[in-house]
């Protein structure tokens, strides 16, 4: 890895090299909540000014952009008596995310390792994967972050660019050789005394603003013994069951595939939809048998994917402390809580 400085004016003729040929997905703002404070999305960027490189946090992941809730896999089309079957990967040209924070693209790499790392990847996905450019960018600690506890807070790769706001200038850090090649058309200098001062200083403050955490010592062990806890139903008398928490998580990547039969039989589609585990028919099968048929077994299984089925296959969490998922609850239910409850804890 190598590191760098560039003037901050210099960041927008990166903007622009990017924008000429590939499509840049960023975070903008989209408007203000109840109490004022603007609201946060990442969607497609082809005006520097309007990128908000200093936000908070997006209620939604960009998920979307990689992972879409709806995504059509096939299409089929009868003609005399051939058919003909036609796959598209659903991208056209390279993705560009400029300024994501370190726990969407620890989240990139929890689900590069489902995706893209068995014996069958996911096609649709490893596309986008495939073509996709990465700018990474600091962050400002919310009350409800708890990526440091995850491991999450900081990122060592999955990036070919990221940058921190040290004032004047911007302290980069080129990992990918693509993005070595474009440093090139930038105005760069090597880091001074100064700047790499500065740089400290930027991770100490940031540092000091995380509140909340999640204690995850032998929190593996923990789950299995207390499979059987009464808290589970407790949280599960609160869930809604709604799956509002997979929709706004960025490394949720269950789903289901639907296949529709036009009445004429001349043609069909076949599309995937994510789901949720957290939906009462997740766990339905055929018969109408459910094998998860109570909010609290579902509410159960979930947290234990992310934190013990996945650390089993993976060695780590597949939550990343984005803290989306509270704060998006109806009913209110957050992951350090649930978490503190199993250990016998209180919050």
């Amino acid at each position: 890895m190598l590191f760098r400085v560039i003037d901050k004016p210099e960041l927008r003729s990166l903007f622009d090299m990017l924008a000429e040929k590939n499509t840049v997905v960023g975070p903008v703002e989209t408007g203000k909540d109840r109490n004022g404070r603007p609201l946060y999305a990442f969607e497609e960027v082809k005006d520097f000014k309007i990128l908000r490189l200093d936000y908070t946090t997006t209620k939604l992941p960009a998920k979307r952009y990689f992972l879409p809730f709806r995504e059509e896999l096939a299409t089929f089309r009868m003609k005399d008596d051939d058919w003909t079957k036609t796959i598209d990967y659903n991208i056209d040209k390279p993705l560009v995310f400029f300024g994501l924070h370190a726990c969407d693209i620890n989240a990139l790499n929890k689900l590069d390792k489902v995706l893209m790392g068995p014996v069958y990847p996911m096609p649709y996905y490893a596309a986008k994967r495939m073509n996709m450019f990465i700018i990474g960018t600091g962050c400002e600690p919310q009350p409800f972050c708890f990526c440091r506890s995850m491991g999450a807070d900081t990122v060592h790769h999955g990036f070919d660019l990221n940058i921190t706001d040290i004032g004047d200038k911007y302290f980069i850090e080129i990992q990918s050789a693509e993005a070595f090649e474009m440093v090139k058309d930038l105005r760069t200098a090597d880091l001074s005394e100064d700047d790499h001062v500065q740089y400290m200083k930027t991770i100490a403050e940031k540092n000091r603003k995380f509140t909340a955490r999640v204690d995850t010592t032998d929190l593996t062990k923990i789950l299995d013994m207390e499979f059987q806890s009464p808290v589970w139903k407790q949280w599960g008398d609160k869930c809604l069951g709604c799956g509002t928490c997979a929709n706004v998580c960025p490394t949720c990547y269950c789903y289901g595939v639907e296949e529709s039969v036009d009445p004429s039989l001349q043609k069909a589609v076949k599309t995937k939809t994510l789901y949720s585990c957290n939906v009462v028919d997740f766990a339905e099968v055929a018969g109408g048998h459910n094998f998860r048929p109570e909010r609290s077994s579902r509410l159960k299984y979930r947290y234990y994917h992310k934190h013990r089925g996945f650390v089993e296959a993976y060695e780590e969490s597949l939550c990343v402390g984005c803290g989306r998922c509270g704060e998006a609850c109806l009913a209110g239910i957050t992951v350090p809580e649930v978490i503190a409850s199993v250990r016998g804890e209180e919050q």
